[in-house]
């Protein structure tokens, strides 16, 4: 066995006790989640594990990267405002989010920013690089969410989110889908009502990675494909591991960003699918509408086939050393739909709803606009609509 490679796993175990127990509370519920390990192996062990029954799934990871947002080259950084607040008439809603718990997995957030005052924020870093934001890009997501106001200036969908948990799963030189799914099963124990993930996984870069090792690139893609493949259906698994806690009302919803791969502005038939994570069973994928002139249009980098869009150009919102700044991308559409989530997650659950989670994306679904887009796209572009907060 000397000399074999040792490649590293990630593996998603059954839990030990029956699902029946998991019936009894919450709390007990928590030590009885699939736990999630990862592994140094050898490839016909990984084989060999998992055809073990008590193994959810298993894979090798793969790279992750941030959707990266964009920034108008005719607009200034502190240019815009907070459109998306009105456009998903959050500005109408008796609802603040009071109660919910939110989930952002990014690049962390810079907690001093005052649109986190008074907010419990709790951070977990699964880089190794320590708390705080190195980008801005989670600070800017996060502010969306659940930013209060800053100089008078409203950014926040859900003003009234008291709790929050902030796990870093992207750093500046670690990013790779084994931390992503710590970051996710953290959040399922720390019992988040909403997840908030605008990143994607990496497969170019995962090609790249083999073919600057000298691989032939044909192999490589062969190679990245099969890693690919792995990772989403140990998504699949941990999604179902989500659903799973519908028999305590504590399943997550989980939303992620569509992807900014698609270039219509060169050619109308240059339009990308939605990306992983946003693709995997039970994900509600989001793409980025434009401010209405008078109607919406989808934007040109928006990723085809989400499920729901939302205000993803010039976007403002917090970024770190207490500014503002105007952004664009899938990754803050992604944010305006955990807002409203969590303001439709209070409404429901004064209404005392049965599967609050199921509930929340079914009215997020049902209360989606789609007679606020130009003529000239489709389902294909906005899925079921723009979303809509209660009123």
């Amino acid at each position: 066995m000397q000399g074999k490679q040792m490649d590293k796993y990630i593996i998603l175990k059954k839990p030990l006790s029956s699902a029946s127990s998991m019936k009894r509370n919450v709390a007990e519920a928590g030590s009885e989640r699939p736990s999630l390990v990862i592994e140094r192996l050898q490839r016909h062990e990984a084989a060999e594990l998992s055809r073990d029954p008590g193994i959810l799934a298993i894979s090798r990871p793969m790279k992750i990267k941030l959707i990266r947002p964009l920034i108008s080259a005719a607009e200034p950084e502190h240019a815009g405002d907070a459109w998306g607040v009105a456009a998903v008439n959050a500005h109408l809603s008796p609802y603040t989010g009071s109660g919910v718990r939110v989930a952002v997995l990014d690049t962390g957030i810079d907690r001093t920013h005052p649109a986190f005052d008074g907010i419990a924020l709790q951070e977990q870093d699964f880089t190794g690089e320590g708390d705080g934001d190195w980008d801005g890009h989670g600070t800017h997501c996060a502010g969306t969410i659940f930013g209060r106001d800053v100089d008078g200036r409203r950014i926040g969908i859900a003003r009234g989110v008291k709790q929050a948990f902030i796990a870093k799963v992207i750093g500046k030189h670690n990013a790779n889908s084994d931390i992503l799914f710590q970051g996710m099963h953290w959040a399922l124990a720390q019992r988040a009502n909403i997840i908030s993930m605008s990143l994607g996984f990496d497969f170019p870069g995962e090609v790249e990675e083999k073919v600057n090792k000298g691989w032939p690139a044909d192999l490589a893609t062969s190679e990245a494909l099969d890693v690919f493949c792995g990772n989403l259906r140990l998504f699949d698994s941990l999604m179902g591991v989500f659903k799973s806690y519908s028999v305590f009302n504590a399943t997550p919803i989980v939303i992620a960003a569509a992807g900014n791969e698609s270039r219509r502005a060169i050619n109308n038939d240059y339009r990308i699918s939605t990306s992983l994570p946003a693709a995997a069973e039970g994900v509600l994928s989001v793409a980025a509408a434009a401010h209405p002139t008078p109607l919406h249009a989808i934007a040109d980098f928006s990723n085809s086939l989400p499920h729901l869009t939302a205000p993803g150009v010039n976007v403002l919102s917090a970024w770190p050393g207490g500014r503002l700044k105007s952004m664009g991308g899938t990754s803050m559409a992604c944010p305006h739909v955990a807002g409203v989530a969590a303001l439709w997650w209070e409404h429901l659950r004064n209404l005392r709803s049965p599967q609050l989670s199921q509930a929340v994306a079914s009215n997020l679904v049902a209360s989606a606009r789609r007679d606020c887009f130009s003529p000239e796209f489709d389902a294909s572009d906005f899925g079921h609509g723009l979303v809509s907060a209660p009123i």
